[in-house]
């Protein structure tokens, strides 16, 4: 089988994307092997255009890691998956509603080349994470192999888990990253974020993605260190999140309101691969 892709980045978040609307079906041997970097295209993941199920949505939106397993959300995806639609003849709209596993995203191609994307609101509730908890609170202590930490637990369309540092640079990623990401508390896994706070207007991060490892950017993941410092209270409504690729620009008001997203989406190069 012959398959037709587009390779796109986000701030160096990488992924192959394809269009499956008219039936393509991929397993996830067929996904591991597309996203490898030594035998296939090579990306941080698979990102499938389907048409919708909701009848309130423009195109189902499907988000494969690395290892072949789906997530629920994506931002840095969502931005290039909306730039692809459009820049593809798919649609012509340039507010286009995607459909996902945790919910439908609103995505808004802008005048310069930036795309804006409604991340739905947050949630906190340890079941809706879902997070093992007695019951919700700003911050929980997680026991690990290397000792304690404090997080900050939030779904935003998929989980995350953030960790305030002092200093990224100096924070053992690679080591830290599986003992939160695989920890028996979150069942499905979960998304670690190390957040280090420059000022109220400026984080910086770095996130280790379940399925992926550390990735340059990672969209939901700049949303959810920017939730949980301005649920301490540490940031304003509006702040830049720098991470090893580039920086978004996040916004939220906080409770009750929907998060906004806006950054670049951009084309690298398209090609076939034969599976």
């Amino acid at each position: 089988m012959i398959i037709h892709f587009t390779k796109m980045q986000g701030l160096g978040n990488d992924f192959v994307v394809i269009n499956a609307c008219s039936g393509l079906r991929l397993s996830a041997p067929q996904i591991r092997l597309i996203a490898d970097r030594h035998f296939g295209v090579g990306c941080d993941q698979v990102l499938v255009v389907a048409p919708a199920r909701d009848p309130a949505a423009d195109f189902r939106y499907r988000i494969f890691n690395a290892d072949g397993s789906e997530a629920g959300a994506c931002g840095n995806g969502a931005r290039c998956f909306a730039r692809y639609v459009y820049e593809q003849g798919l649609s012509d709209k340039r507010d286009i509603i995607l459909e996902t596993l945790g919910g439908l995203i609103h995505t808004h191609l802008c005048k310069d080349e930036q795309v804006r994307v409604d991340m739905g609101q947050p949630h906190f509730a340890p079941g809706e994470i879902p997070f093992i908890a007695t019951a919700e609170a700003p911050t929980y202590r997680l026991d690990t192999a290397n000792g304690e930490y404090e997080i900050s637990a939030l779904s935003i369309g998929n989980p995350h888990a953030v960790v305030l540092v002092e200093d990224i640079d100096r924070t053992a990623v690679d080591l830290i990253g599986p003992l939160i990401g695989e920890h028996e508390r979150f069942p499905e896994g979960v998304n670690v974020g190390f957040m280090e706070c420059r000022d109220r207007s400026h984080l910086r991060l770095r996130v280790y993605e379940r399925g992926a490892g550390e990735t340059l950017a990672c969209g939901s993941g700049a949303c959810a260190a920017m939730i949980a410092a301005r649920r301490r209270e540490q940031v304003d409504s509006e702040c830049t999140v720098t991470l090893p690729g580039g920086s978004l620009q996040i916004q939220w008001p906080g409770e009750g309101h929907s998060v906004m997203m806006t950054g670049p989406a951009v084309f690298v190069f398209e090609g076939t691969m034969t599976l």
